[in-house]
This record gives C-alpha cells, sequence and structure tokens, in this order.
C-alpha cells in the first residue's frame, strides 16, 4: 500500500485486475460466497416457499425477524476470538470456529428445508431462527478470518472481492433453490444450497490459519468473562479520538439509509411499473453497483485508505440529491436510471473502502468481536431513524424536501470525518501499526 501496484507504470493491460487475483482477495470472495447464502436461505427464498405453500403474508412477514440476530451477532462474537474448540481447535483458532459454523449453517439449512410449513408452522419458525444464528455466527467468523487473512495493502480490494462474493451467493443460492425446487421440490432445495458452504471450508484449507492472527491475553474463570466483553472495549476505548470514531461510525449512514429504504416508495408514487423497477432499479442498480465495488478496491489501492473513504462519503451524500431531482421532475426512465447508476456506483464504492476502513479500526487480538460491533454501530442508528420516522417525514415534507433532508443528514459523517483526517485522528485510530504505517502514507501519494 505505501506504493503504486507495480504494473501502473509498466503498460500491462491487466494491470487494474492483478490485486483481484492475488491468493487472499480470492479467498475473500470464496469468504463472500459462503456468507451470503444463509441470508437468501431465510429472505426471499423462504417467503416463496410459504406463500407457495398458501401461508398467510401477515405470518410470511413476521419471519423477518429471523434477520434480528444479524443485528446482535457481537453478544456471542467474543466467543469467537477466545472459545478455543475441542479436537478442533488444534487447526488453529479461525480454521476451527470457520469448519464448525459452516457445519451448523449447513446442518440448520437442511433441517429448515425438511421441514412442512403446513403441517408445523411454528417449528419452520424456530429453524428459521437456528438457521440465523448460524449464520449470523459464520458471519462473525467469516468477517474475522478475511480482516486477518488480507495484508493491509490488500484491505480494499479484500472487501471489495467479499462484497462480490456475498451478492454471488446471496443471489446463486435463491436463484438455484428456485431452479431445484419446481422439479424436485422445496426439501431437495435447501439440501443442495446448503453446500455453499463449501466454498468457506475449502478455504480454510487452501490458506490456512491467517497468519496475522493474534491470540488475546489468556485469563481464567470470571476474569476471563469479563476480559471477553471488556477487553476488545477497552482496548478501543483507549486510543486517540476514539469516541469521535465511534460518533462517526454510528452517524456516517443515517441519510443513506434513510433515503435507500425509502426509495421504493417514491417509484410507487410516481407511478412506475414493475417491468421498469426491474429493469432500471434491479438490472441498472446491480451492474453499477458491481462496477463501483471494483472501482472502490481500486481507489483504495491507488490513493489509500482517508481520501478514498472521504470521497466515497462525498458520493453517497450527492447522490441523494439525485432521489431529490427524480422526485422532482417525475417519471422518466432515462433519470430513473442515471439516479440509481449513481446512488448504487456511490454505494459500491462505499461499502468497499468504508468496510476497509472498519476492517482497520480492528485490534487483532479482538478482530471477530470488534468488527461485529463496529459494523452494527453502522446500520442501527439508520435503520431504527427509518423505522421509526421516516413515513411520516414523508408525508409532512413530501418527496423532494425529503431526500434534500437525507443530504443535509450526510453531511455531519462528511465532516466529521475530514476533521479527523485533519487532526491525525484516522491515523491514530487505526488498530495495527502495520496498517496504520501504510494509511498514513496517503499523503505522499
Amino acid at each position: 500500500m505505501t506504493t503504486p501496484p507495480p504494473a501502473a507504470h509498466s503498460g500491462d493491460p491487466i494491470a487494474w485486475i492483478r490485486p483481484y487475483l492475488e491468493r487472499a482477495p480470492l479467498g475473500a470472495l470464496l469468504l463472500g460466497i459462503s456468507s451470503g447464502f444463509p441470508y437468501a436461505m431465510i429472505g426471499a427464498t423462504l417467503t416463496t416457499r410459504l406463500a407457495q405453500d398458501g401461508i398467510d403474508k401477515k405470518s410470511v412477514t413476521a419471519f423477518a425477524l429471523a434477520f434480528l440476530v444479524y443485528n446482535i451477532k457481537f453478544l456471542w462474537a467474543p466467543l469467537v476470538d477466545r472459545m478455543h474448540l475441542p479436537l478442533l481447535g488444534r487447526f488453529g483458532q479461525r480454521r476451527s470456529w470457520l469448519w464448525l459454523s459452516a457445519a451448523l449453517v449447513a446442518a440448520a439449512t437442511i433441517h429448515l428445508g425438511l421441514l412442512d410449513p403446513k403441517a408445523d408452522l411454528t417449528r419452520v419458525a424456530f429453524a428459521a431462527v437456528a438457521l440465523g444464528v448460524a449464520g449470523a455466527t459464520f458471519d462473525v467468523v467469516i468477517d474475522a478470518y478475511r480482516i486477518e487473512l488480507l495484508k493491509p495493502q490488500q484491505l480494499g480490494v479484500g472487501s471489495g472481492m467479499s462484497q462480490y462474493g456475498w451478492r454471488l451467493g446471496a443471489v446463486g443460492a435463491g436463484a438455484l433453490a428456485l431452479l431445484v425446487a419446481a422439479p424436485l421440490g422445496w426439501s431437495a432445495a435447501y439440501l443442495i444450497c446448503a453446500a455453499f458452504v463449501l466454498p468457506a471450508v475449502f478455504v480454510g484449507f487452501w490458506l490456512g490459519e491467517p497468519e496475522r492472527h493474534r491470540e488475546p491475553t489468556p485469563h481464567r474463570g470470571l476474569a476471563a468473562a469479563w476480559a471477553a466483553v471488556a477487553g476488545p472495549l477497552g482496548e478501543f476505548f483507549r486510543r486517540d479520538g476514539a469516541m469521535l470514531v465511534l460518533l462517526f461510525v454510528l452517524l456516517h449512514k443515517i441519510g443513506d439509509t434513510l433515503a435507500n429504504l425509502t426509495f421504493r416508495l417514491l417509484l410507487n408514487d410516481l407511478g412506475f411499473s414493475n417491468t421498469e423497477i426491474a429493469t432500471y432499479d434491479v438490472g441498472v442498480g446491480f451492474a453499477t453497483m458491481l462496477i463501483g465495488i471494483f472501482v472502490g478496491g481500486i481507489l483504495y489501492a491507488r490513493i489509500g485508505l482517508k481520501r478514498s473513504v472521504f470521497l466515497s462519503l462525498v458520493l453517497m451524500a450527492v447522490s441523494n440529491l439525485s432521489f431529490a431531482v427524480l422526485a422532482q421532475v417525475g417519471h422518466s426512465n432515462a433519470l430513473l436510471a442515471f439516479t440509481m447508476g449513481f446512488e448504487n456506483f456511490a454505494s459500491g464504492v462505499g461499502g468497499v473502502v468504508v468496510v476497509a476502513y472498519l476492517s482497520a479500526l480492528c485490534n487483532l487480538s479482538f478482530t471477530a468481536t470488534q468488527f461485529a460491533l463496529l459494523s452494527a454501530a453502522a446500520s442501527i442508528v439508520g435503520r431504527f431513524v427509518t423505522g421509526t420516522t421516516a413515513g411520516g417525514l414523508i408525508e409532512q415534507m413530501g418527496f423532494v424536501n425529503f431526500y434534500l433532508l437525507t443530504t443535509v443528514l450526510a453531511l455531519p459523517g462528511v465532516a466529521l470525518f475530514a476533521w479527523m483526517m485533519k487532526a491525525g485522528l484516522v491515523d491514530a485510530s487505526i488498530a495495527e501499526q502495520d496498517v496504520r504505517r501504510a494509511a498514513q502514507t496517503d499523503a505522499t501519494r
């Protein structure tokens, strides 16, 4: 990360993609595939299955509660950092948990598939929650493994590959389940989709225990329980500017979350058809997000952590203005395509570089716990505000003023990060010396 990619001055036509072909980023891609599929199994796939089985809409939507466990996974993340597993533990802390959680996800997926919603909906609900718990634990392990697997200069590209993988896993499993269920039934579909854990299992054998993994200081008895919870928090808040960093993590996604989670309401209000939404929102949006993810990894490698994060925050803030323009102009397919292209490109870039920054904040002795806490903090405020006030604000202000408000709400995060850059707090808050040294070279590029 301290120098531009070697091929940048050689005229090499594949210079831009070479960083994505290294072992660790490829491993991050495979880990992302396994991480994404449980979400699909308890999301769109289960919703489709329940609807086809004639379950009423109220019961179907209640299954969204199974996703809540993903928001509280930090509660048991300390176990992943500190608890040594019998037998499997001899292969290393990260690999043993990776393989155990993969087995739990596969078992929970198969169990959910074997149940009949029409015969016992309650058991299906518990099975969905069980898969959610297993999937969230899998996420905790995979995030920690990925962060410790990647070298400092690979955090951006690796985060991008992980996001590519997540989307491939979620979309691939959802599509495969539908294709298999038609001729063979839902039980067979879930059984086959359980094989999506195998890419992560393979990575454990292929790349081994991450070299950057560091064991936390051992404790016994009650001291061990206290250290598992207080250790990661205490270490983080002892850093210079820790409270400001936490404030940034809490604030930076509020405007973006408010805009994105209410956008379909705007499209409905403007009279866009399902075909138009599928073409321009889903189709154009998905393609431009993939481009944004790729560009985010390149930006991180070429201009460094601080400047790439700041640029992504500006892009995400400005993208909210395009929602306001669409709301003002009204039904326009061309403007919808531009809006979704700009928004998803900005989100793709931001998703990569901000996740890379959150990864850089993790102390390698508490990787699982600290990343789980930071990722939860990054989404909780925006989701809470959206769920409690967004609808009322739209009714009172109208869509144009609402999206102007979301742009204004994005500005404090941009301004705070700019001030943190100037004050040196971005560098000071980074946990590991090798990552900090790399980030401190941003200004020389």
